[in-house]
């Protein structure tokens, strides 16, 4: 259970981190550009989302595990880990690049951005020093609250089989593979059952209580 913990937050850290720097990115440069930047980054975030990410789930990791090693090869661990943390990336930055589009197009006619734009400050220096500063409280938040949507869907494919090989420690694996002993010992499957349960409900926990503590509007 420890090292299946040790995998599942290690796919799940590395994810979040990807893929909130990657919507970040998009998001500042689509809402304060605007126009056809915009329009495309908003038309490729729209694509992404009507994808079905467990049919492509599904599809890509054999194929992907056949163009590099074949079938006869032996996967290493550490390439099913890098796999399945490139494709939750690659899945999971709609969310956070519209949120970070919205604040930004909120926040670009202010008097700062204005100021600072008169000013002569370059593209680089709008995006990075002027609207992200003002805007790390909802991409936290974001964060935060994307590690357990990754820790479930990682443990939710490896359940199945896709992406980690039997030899990689997983909640999901130890979930399978504890099934044949459902009825002698239901300890196999209620351990890593409720520690992937603790892992999600501390993490949202975690997600509201950050909200709250950083939303100046909010009761405390």
């Amino acid at each position: 259970m420890v090292y299946g913990l040790r995998t599942s937050l290690l796919i799940a850290f590395s994810a979040a981190v990807l893929s909130t720097a990657l919507g970040v990115t998009l998001g500042v440069v689509a809402g304060y550009l605007g126009g056809w930047v915009d329009a495309v980054i908003t038309w490729i975030t729209d694509l992404v989302l009507a994808m079905p990410f467990l049919i492509i789930a599904l599809a890509l990791m054999p194929t992907l595990v056949l163009r590099f090693y074949g079938e006869r090869d032996a996967v290493p661990e550490a390439f099913g880990v890098a796999m399945l943390i490139a494709i939750f990336a690659v899945f999971g930055w709609t969310s956070t690049a519209r949120l970070v589009r919205g604040q930004v197009i909120a926040l670009r006619e202010r008097e700062f951005v204005e100021a600072a734009r008169a000013s002569g400050a370059g593209l680089g220096h709008m995006l990075f020093r002027q609207l992200l500063p003002n805007i790390w409280a909802p991409i936290l938040v974001a964060f935060s609250l994307a590690v357990p949507q990754f820790i479930t869907s990682e443990a939710a494919l490896a359940f199945i089989g896709v992406g980690l090989t039997d030899e990689t420690p997983s909640f999901g694996r130890m979930i399978y593979r504890s099934l044949d002993y459902l009825q002698t010992d239901p300890a196999y499957v209620f351990f890593p059952g409720v520690t992937i349960f603790a892992l999600v409900l501390a993490f949202n926990l975690f997600g509201d209580a950050l909200r709250d503590a950083l939303d100046p509007k909010s009761s405390r």
